[in-house]
């Protein structure tokens, strides 16, 4: 065990999207703070940042009122400000959320209602209107959201390292956390290269969010349960069969995925997907990779069981879109009838961390926990990665007071 660090008013747990805006939102107030960014991985970002479709939602699907609905909208501005000032790629090509019949547009309309209580601007498209959009794409009718962009969120976060690093915050990477302790005026945060003495802990640390929680003394009944995404690509001759993204319909089942679809990269790549697969590792590093710890817990969550039951044949499907392409390929031709399962191939994949309630509810929303001197961020699934400048944001506001 390395020697005790020097005090640092914040140390910030995770070097993620979440945690690296945190630390650009405590600087931008008090410029003078001493801030240490932890993170378990070699490098920035590479669990959920770089591993998402990198679509920066506008707000549509949202609860009015919900820390999603909040914070994705004051974030995707703040996020656009971040990449047109430092050159990054941010691209505005649009989402069409596409239905395919009368039952669809009717949700569609529901939809339009939620966005708009939301102020996120959308358009109501018919049949004509959706083929002057997209006239190889097949549906009655679709939702246009003009201001859905899409970025490489990859370099997002790099670049955020680098600022924060020429500004003086310290990032510590390959740095795994073993322990979080307070006490009435300072709080410890133990690593294995070290310990970091600091007035105030944020643990932003997605897929170990509740063990970290857990560690530093929350009573935490929610679960993290890992879940993979994988995508396809699509051959190169239908780079220009779209330029909007295309998305379906939201279920409607509970479950916050918002099904397979259509999304332009920044390099003009079409990705096929994601589906949402339980994984038995809460590594990002291997598609099939296994755990014994995590998988173990997994298995041992009350939570988990009770999502099966509730969810049991959607799950069944998603495993089967995951091994099929055959499958994957008819689930997309719904929308784009020309395409067949030979213009299809494996493409990457990503992790999300879902938190889980014992009940087998997915927990939809942000959460964040506040606990004395240690800020938790238990849940942060999409669109956090949109939100994360927001997100930082309120936990700094939370923060500042108490340093």
């Amino acid at each position: 065990m390395g020697a005790v660090t020097t005090t640092y008013d914040v140390v910030v747990v995770g070097a993620g999207l979440v945690g690296l805006a945190t630390a650009h939102h405590l600087l931008a107030v008090r410029p003078s703070l001493r801030i240490a960014v932890l993170e378990a991985n070699p490098q920035v970002g590479r669990e959920q940042t770089t591993r998402n479709s990198g679509v920066v939602h506008a707000g549509v699907y949202y609860p009015p009122g919900s820390k999603k609905a909040v914070l994705c909208v004051a974030g995707r501005k703040q996020l656009e400000t971040f990449c047109v000032a430092n050159n990054l790629p941010y691209i505005v090509n649009g989402k069409l959320i596409v239905a395919l019949n009368a039952t669809e547009l009717a949700a569609l309309r529901t939809l339009e209602q939620r966005a708009t209580a939301n102020n996120v601007p959308v358009e109501a498209l018919g049949p004509n209107g959706l083929r002057d959009r997209e006239p190889r794409v097949a549906g009655v009718g679709a939702l246009y959201s003009p201001s859905t962009a899409i970025t490489d969120f990859g370099l997002v976060a790099q670049t955020l390292a680098d600022t924060l690093t020429r500004a003086g915050v310290e990032i510590h990477t390959a740095t795994t956390v073993t322990g979080i302790t307070q006490t009435a005026s300072t709080a410890t945060v133990t690593t294995t290269n070290g310990r970091f003495e600091t007035g105030t802990v944020v643990v932003a640390a997605g897929l170990s969010a509740d063990r970290l929680a857990r560690l530093s003394g929350v009573a935490l009944r929610e679960q993290v349960v890992p879940f993979r995404g994988s995508w396809l690509t699509l051959a190169d001759a239908f780079n220009d069969i779209v330029h909007h993204n295309i998305y379906p319909v939201p279920v409607g089942n509970g479950l916050p995925f918002l099904g397979v679809h259509v999304t332009r990269r920044p390099n003009g790549a079409l990705w096929v997907g994601p589906n949402a697969v339980l994984m038995a590792t809460r590594s990002g590093t291997r598609r099939f990779g296994v755990n014994r710890r995590d998988f173990t817990d997994t298995l041992r969550f009350a939570g988990l069981w009770q999502l099966g039951r509730k969810h049991l044949l959607t799950g069944v499907g998603e495993v089967a879109r995951d091994v099929s392409l055959t499958l994957m390929a008819r689930a997309v031709a719904r929308y784009l009838p020309e395409i067949t399962r030979k213009d299809l191939k494996a493409g990457p994949f990503g992790i999300r961390a879902q938190l889980l309630g014992p009940d087998g509810r997915l927990i939809d929303d942000f959460v964040l926990h506040h606990d004395r001197r240690v800020t938790h961020v238990l849940n942060a699934p999409s669109p956090a990665a949109t939100a994360s400048f927001a997100i930082g944001e309120e936990i700094a506001r939370g923060v500042i007071p108490s340093l």
